[in-house]
């Protein structure tokens, strides 16, 4: 398929004032992040931990303290964020990994797990944790949470904030009640969401298990709920069956479209994918991303501008690709 004649940005590109300049210093995010290197790794983590620790910490100090100064932010934000999991039953339910499957997604959607939209599973790879990070169990389950589109598409006004927080809240109150319920019944189990980093990147892991594909924007694009949702992972033994991944034609569609392209202010979504840690993929420039992303409450325009995102849009557009695929895969 030839790409579609890409036509030059004609909005101005936002620039970072000194100040958010001088607090990112000389380490570059995109290095960091593995960008022309041809060797597979684990990620370095670069953002939502121990500040102290980041290469970046002082931006994610004065984003998260303008965040604790808004009174409408700070309702949503977690400051109390301790669980206790509970005990691993000393008894293991006996199912088929086929009744296991049914269990989890009959729980993980039901009020007392959150009421989750998506669910799927996939054996986790070392190259999806943090460095220094591991996992010795064999399963991750995945958990997609929908956002209000509507309140997603006021970015970059703090009102897409407090709905993407909101989400991240019931992202991780649903990965604990999903635990819970499987170490109660013999399996250990361990669930984190976000934003603060937990052991490993959920978006490799959700697109291995059947959620979409990556966007140009760098987010999922799902065939139901476009990019507007959110992520949570639960890491558990119980013995599961890994989900499919979902192939639609994500990236036809993405190369000959440049929404999320013109719309970003710092422009940092380029429009050819690039070597990541030995895999070339859609990347967003991190080192033009996270100074406007500190500026305005978290940002989430190019998520919220993405065709798939909108309301009903989603399972037309897959449609249209899948149908796409067919015919070129027909014609070839």
């Amino acid at each position: 398929m030839t790409p579609k004649r890409r036509m030059e940005r004609t909005t101005p590109v936002w620039q970072a004032p000194d100040d958010v300049i001088e607090l990112m210093g000389s380490t570059s995010g995109n290095e960091l992040n593995g960008w022309n290197e041809d060797a597979v790794r684990q990620p370095t983590l670069v953002m939502w931990a121990n500040p102290a620790k980041l290469a970046h910490g002082a931006v994610q100090q004065r984003m998260t303290a303008e965040f604790m100064e808004h009174p409408d932010l700070r309702t949503v934000l977690r400051t109390d964020d301790r669980h206790t999991p509970v005990p691993v039953a000393e008894r293991q339910r006996a199912a088929t990994p086929d009744e296991w499957m049914s269990a989890i997604r009959d729980f993980a959607t039901s009020e007392a797990g959150h009421d989750v939209e998506l669910v799927g599973v996939a054996r986790p790879q070392p190259e999806w944790f943090f460095e220094g990070r591991k996992s010795e169990l064999p399963f991750v389950v995945m958990l997609g949470l929908a956002m209000n589109h509507g309140e997603l598409a006021t970015a970059p006004e703090h009102h897409s904030a407090m709905e993407v927080h909101r989400q991240y809240n019931r992202g991780t109150a649903a990965a604990r009640a999903l635990a819970d319920f499987i170490r109660s019944r013999g399996f250990d189990a361990e669930g984190h969401g976000g934003p603060g980093a937990g052991p490993m990147q959920m978006v490799p892991a959700a697109i291995e298990a059947g959620f979409g594909e990556l966007g140009k924007h760098g987010s999922i694009i799902n065939r139901e709920l476009g990019s507007s949702f959110r992520l949570a992972a639960v890491l558990t033994d119980a013995p599961l069956v890994a989900t499919e991944p979902d192939v639609f034609g994500v990236d036809d569609f993405c190369l000959g479209c440049r929404i999320c392209t013109d719309a970003c202010p710092p422009d940092a979504i380029a429009p050819d994918r690039r070597l990541v840690r030995g895999v070339t993929k859609w990347a967003v420039d991190f080192d033009r991303c996270l100074p406007y992303f500190a500026e305005s409450y978290g940002c989430g325009i190019c998520i919220a501008v993405c065709p798939w995102s909108k309301p009903g849009e989603a399972p037309r557009l897959a449609d249209n690709m899948t149908r796409k695929r067919e015919r070129r895969a027909e014609a070839d």
